[in-house]
């Protein structure tokens, strides 16, 4: 089978263009070489957090792997079939376990069985969606296609120590996915939220919420209903101290819209809850049914979906548009039309293939 050559400084020249092509190629059976990987960055080359992603498409897949190392430019992965049932990967650090269930999800979501992943490390660390989004947003929105998927998180981590500990379990679909409409967003019916503190007092959560709620309530005119999930007073298993917020809007169109922030140290509570608030107000003005950072997530499924899909986005990132060049590269014969400008509210339409097992 001919091998799938992907630049990995096209776009932004991140860790993304890494992980969709081995999930791509996990997925298809179609072996893959990325090369220049990360080449834009300061420090290119594959980093520790990568190597977790590598290494757990290698495992689902019983792939040959060459250049699977720190520091490496250049990988080839030839995948050999789709294993589901259970596993379990240690990242070592506080490395994202969201990207992790990102790259493997689909090549799993189209295994032979079902799927049991435990995965260690980072649940709440910069650069990558927080633990919360990925079961409150991402996996509802994703089940409007017809996956289904559940996550439990355990602990969680924080950086620099990580330790969070989750399972992901996995149903292999049964049959193609179903194609999403849905463009504008519809009335807000209800605004919802998790705020949690490990290693604090319970008082960060609680003012990182009334923070948030305060200025969603004063922008949307709706009053958010917020968990709170803290430790003070009983055992706390976290290996260090952490914060944050996931702030969510259930819309008429049947999707759901988040926005995140994440505390630091130094970073008022108040400040937190703020951004987190301000992020999701901006994201509903946009009056699209799914955020930006569901925008580039939703692409691979949406690839492999029976029929057209028409999603609104709020605004086109270098992300969703990096993902689908992707995403072409190995499945050539969906049609994509992407309506909207960078940086702007957009509706891209994808005919996807029908992708079965």
């Amino acid at each position: 089978m001919k091998v799938v050559e992907i630049d990995g400084s096209m776009g932004e020249g991140g860790g993304q263009i890494l992980r969709y092509s081995l999930s791509l190629s996990a997925l298809t059976l179609r072996p893959v070489k990325v090369y220049n990987i990360r080449a834009k960055r300061s420090n290119p080359g594959l980093r520790p957090q990568h190597l977790t992603a590598v290494r757990a498409l290698a495992s689902v897949t019983d792939a040959y792997v060459e250049g699977g190392k720190v520091g490496s430019t250049e990988i080839y992965f030839e995948p050999r079939r789709r294993r589901g049932g259970s596993y379990s990967f240690n990242i070592g650090t506080a490395g994202s376990i969201s990207l992790v269930i990102q790259a493997i999800m689909p090549a799993l979501l189209f295994s032979d069985k079902h799927s049991r992943v435990e995965i260690i490390g980072g649940t709440d660390v910069s650069w990558s969606p927080p633990i919360d989004y990925m079961r409150h947003v991402f996996l509802y929105n994703l089940s409007l296609l017809g996956v289904n998927a559940k996550l439990k998180v355990y602990r969680r981590g924080h950086y620099p120590r990580g330790g969070g500990k989750v399972l992901i379990e996995i149903s292999p679909a049964a049959e193609p996915l179903k194609p999403v409409h849905a463009v504008l967003r519809g009335k807000i019916v209800r605004i919802r939220g998790i705020s949690h503190a490990v290693r604090l007092p319970r008082h960060v959560a609680q003012r990182q919420a009334s923070s948030a709620a305060e200025y969603i309530k004063k922008e949307i005119g709706i009053e958010p209903e917020i968990e709170i999930e803290a430790y003070e007073g009983r055992r706390d298993p976290h290996l260090g101290p952490g914060s944050g917020i996931l702030v969510y809007a259930e819309v008429e169109r049947g999707t759901r819209i988040g926005a995140d922030s994440l505390g630091a140290k130094g970073k008022p509570a108040e400040t937190v809850g703020r951004e987190a608030g301000e992020k999701l107000v901006e994201e509903l003005r946009s009056n699209m049914a799914f955020d930006r950072h569901m925008g580039d997530m939703l692409i691979p499924y949406l690839f492999l979906a029976s029929g057209e899909s028409i999603v609104g986005v709020s605004s086109l990132t270098m992300h969703t548009i990096t993902a689908i060049e992707v995403a072409k590269k190995f499945l050539p014969e969906a049609y994509v039309r992407i309506q909207g400008s960078t940086g702007e509210p957009a509706k891209i339409s994808v005919a996807g293939v029908g992708f079965s097992p």
